[in-house]
C-alpha cells in the first residue's frame, strides 16, 4: 500500500504543469567614480579635473502580467532642470507585448536614433563624439515594434530633443530597424526632428558592428540636413571604435570620431557651423571578478583637434583627456511570482 502510495504520487507530480517564475521586480543599483586630468594645448582646466562623480543610477524593471511589463532609469546625481525630479529620469516606460511580434511602450523612452555610439549607456561610453555630448537623448513618446526573427523595425512619436520651455510642443517622428545576421548587427535609422515650431531636421544615421572572434568592430555614419536642402556629408558624425577582448575579463579598445558642419544653416543645434573635429583615443577595461560584469576597472586616453563651432562645446582643439575609474553595479533585489 506504501509502494502504491508513493509510486501514485510521482506519476502526479510528473503530470502536474511546469511552473515557471515571473519576474514582478528587478532592482539594481550602478555608480561611476572616475580621476581625471583635462588639458587644452597643454595647460590644465582645473574645474574639470580630479575625483569626479560621474554616475549614480537605479534601474528596475519587471512583469506585470503575461502581456505588460515595465523599465526604469534614475540618474541621481543629474541635475533638475525646472525643478522637476522627472528630468532626471533617463526613462520610465510601459511595455504591452501583444502578441510574438507587435508590442506598444508609452513613458519616457530613449529617443530611436541609430547608431552604437549613441546607444550605448552613458555610464559604459569613454570617447565620445562632440554630437553625443550634445544630443538629449530620453523623451516621452509612444512606439510600436515588429519583430521577426533576427530583426525588429521600430517606429516612434515622442518630443523633440530641442524643445525648449519656450517651444514645449515640438515633436520627433523616428524609424528604426534593429537586426542581427551572421557577424553583422544594425542600428539604422531615419529621423525627423522639430527645432524650431514647424521646422524639422532630418537625420539618417547608420550603425553596424562586426563581430569576428576575439574583435570587435563599431562603425556608425550619421548625415544631418534640414528641410528643403539636401547635404550629403557636409554636415555629419562618423564614429568607429575598434575592440578586443583576449579574455572574458579584458577588453582594449580605439576609437576615432569626426563631426562637421560644412554648412551656413543654424538647424543643426548639436554641431554647429563652422564646425570640423577629430577625436582620437585608446583605453582598457578590466573586470576582475570572473563570470561576473559587476566591477569594472577602466583607463583612458584621448585627444581632439580641429575647430568647433560652438565655443562652449566639449571637444576644443588641442584637447587631451587622461581618466582612470571604476564602476560597479549591485543586485538589490528580486522578487517573482511562480505561474503556470
Amino acid at each position: 500500500m506504501k509502494k502504491f502510495t508513493i509510486t501514485t504520487i510521482l506519476i502526479a507530480a510528473t503530470a502536474m504543469p511546469a511552473m515557471s517564475q515571473q519576474e514582478v521586480l528587478k532592482l539594481q543599483a550602478e555608480a561611476r567614480v572616475d580621476y581625471q586630468r583635462e588639458y587644452i594645448d597643454g595647460d590644465a582646466i582645473h574645474e574639470n579635473s580630479g575625483f569626479k562623480g560621474k554616475y549614480l543610477n537605479i534601474i528596475a524593471s519587471g512583469n506585470i502580467s503575461d502581456k505588460f511589463s515595465y523599465a526604469y532609469r534614475q540618474r541621481l546625481n543629474k541635475a533638475h532642470e525646472e525643478q522637476s525630479f522627472f528630468d532626471a529620469t533617463d526613462w520610465v516606460y510601459l511595455t504591452y507585448q501583444a502578441d510574438d511580434h507587435w508590442s506598444l511602450s508609452a513613458g519616457k523612452q530613449v529617443v530611436g536614433i541609430g547608431g552604437y555610439e549613441y546607444e550605448r549607456a552613458p555610464i559604459d561610453i569613454y570617447v565620445c563624439s562632440e554630437y553625443w555630448h550634445n544630443i538629449p537623448c530620453y523623451q516621452v513618446g509612444v512606439s510600436a515594434t515588429y519583430s521577426l526573427g533576427n530583426d525588429k523595425i521600430m517606429a516612434q512619436y515622442c518630443q523633440s530633443p530641442f524643445r525648449k520651455n519656450s517651444h514645449g510642443d515640438m515633436y520627433a517622428y523616428n524609424l528604426m530597424w534593429m537586426g542581427k545576421h551572421g557577424c553583422m548587427s544594425t542600428l539604422w535609422s531615419a529621423n525627423m526632428l522639430e527645432y524650431l515650431p514647424g521646422k524639422f531636421i532630418s537625420y539618417l544615421a547608420l550603425g553596424q558592428r562586426f563581430d569576428v572572434g576575439k574583435m570587435a568592430l563599431e562603425l556608425d555614419i550619421m548625415n544631418r540636413a534640414s528641410e528643403h536642402q539636401t547635404y550629403f556629408l557636409r554636415d555629419c558624425s562618423v564614429m568607429a571604435e575598434l575592440s578586443y577582448h583576449p579574455t572574458s575579463q579584458l577588453n582594449v579598445f580605439g576609437k576615432v570620431s569626426y563631426d562637421v558642419n560644412h554648412t551656413d544653416n543654424a538647424a543643426d543645434l548639436c554641431i554647429m557651423p563652422g564646425t570640423e573635429l577629430t577625436s582620437v583615443g585608446a583605453g582598457v577595461e578590466f573586470y576582475p571578478m570572473k563570470n561576473s560584469r559587476n566591477v569594472r576597472l577602466h583607463a583612458f586616453y584621448s585627444q581632439s583637434f580641429g575647430k568647433n563651432g560652438n565655443a562652449n562645446g566639449t571637444l576644443q582643439d588641442k584637447r587631451t583627456m587622461v581618466d582612470v575609474g571604476l564602476k560597479w553595479k549591485v543586485d538589490l533585489l528580486s522578487l517573482g511570482i511562480n505561474k503556470k
